[in-house]
């Protein structure tokens, strides 16, 4: 996997490289809201993740996955907070999230 100095950096490179969809996260699903698509646990794939932590605040900590669908043909990213604030999730969804192989990452 790559690394990114910025979180920045990390999305104009994902983007390029053809996650388009914005993603977002709900209780239960992943949701591409402009194409109204809500995916649960089983509907995805994460690829890639990238960890940051704010430059002023350590504990301003974000996450960046590459996600990818085959049932709906999509690629997208989803940016989200780890650590003190993060989103709560139902359980299929943020065992997905936090699996222990992005657990035990060294990512940035």
């Amino acid at each position: 996997m790559k690394s990114y100095e910025t979180m920045v950096d990390a999305l104009a490179d994902l983007n390029k490289r053809g996650y388009t969809a914005n993603l977002t996260l709900d209780e239960d699903t992943v949701n591409a809201n402009d194409q109204s698509i809500q995916m649960y646990a089983d509907d995805f794939e994460i690829k890639e993740f990238y960890r940051f932590e704010g430059v002023t605040n350590p504990s301003d900590m974000s996450i960046v996955y590459g996600i990818e669908s085959e049932k709906y043909g999509l690629k997208g990213v989803l940016v989200n907070a780890y650590g003190t604030y993060a989103n709560n999730s139902s359980s299929a969804i943020e065992a997905k999230l936090n699996h222990p192989q992005i657990a035990a990452s060294n990512h940035p």
